[in-house]
């Protein structure tokens, strides 16, 4: 099925904005926010499903996590990716099921490989999108007991991304500690990965039937893989 109408919290930069752009490209009528959006807010999520009215909702919002070993973190820095990207997945989801989005809608979290490799110099950042990959679950498990026909999945990077600032901020604090620049870190990967790679991915996973029942999938330089 094509995507005809989409939401995109956090366009403003990174894998958001590539995913506009990409599904624009594509035909869709995107409705693209940013940052004047708190999509922590319920009210604001509620207002901006109702503007979209969207078969395909995109969550690539979240903060930046603090690079930093963990006694060096506070628990104000450790906690901020709960506090912003799982409650961001969380509005969403439940804005969703409360709506409800039409049967046949997708609603897909942008997670990341650290939810599911570790990331011990990011705070709690792994922990929040490893929760991001539950909440996919039990949305969907939830949508499922209500004959909603709405399709929940969390997509996961499972490396670096070029040209992003997390990716980057990343790739020098690992590449520092193995004593690597972060060009040297990033090349180890076979392929590189980029934000139009991932915005490419989502539009396949929205409009094709491959992969239709998975609730979490995985990415890599050399494509999509089910977890």
């Amino acid at each position: 099925m094509s995507v005809q109408r989409a939401l995109v919290i956090g366009a403003g930069s990174g894998v958001g904005q590539a995913t506009a752009g990409v599904l624009t490209a594509a035909g869709a009528h995107v409705l693209a926010a940013g940052r004047n959006r708190d999509a922590t807010d319920p009210a604001q999520v509620a207002a901006l499903l109702a503007e979209a009215d969207p078969d395909l909702v995109v969550v690539a919002a979240g903060t930046r996590p603090r690079m930093a070993s963990i006694e060096q973190q506070s628990w104000e820095s450790f906690s901020m990716p709960w506090n912003v990207d799982v409650k961001i997945a969380f509005e969403v989801g439940r804005a969703a099921l409360a709506r409800p989005l039409r049967p046949n809608s997708t609603v897909l979290i942008v997670s990341s490989g650290a939810g599911l490799d570790g990331s011990p110099l990011s705070g709690g950042y792994a922990g929040a999108k490893r929760m991001q990959m539950f909440l996919a679950g039990y949305l969907q498990r939830a949508a499922h007991d209500r004959k909603l026909g709405i399709r929940f999945v969390a997509l996961a990077p499972r490396q670096f991304l070029v040209g992003t600032a997390i990716g980057e901020a990343a790739a020098a604090a690992y590449g520092a500690e193995a004593g690597l620049t972060a060009d040297a870190l990033m090349k180890r990967f076979p392929a590189p990965l980029d934000p139009a790679d991932v915005a490419h991915a989502i539009l396949a996973i929205a409009s094709g039937e491959e992969h239709r029942e998975a609730t979490l999938l995985g990415l890599t330089g050399k494509g999509l893989e089910i977890i």
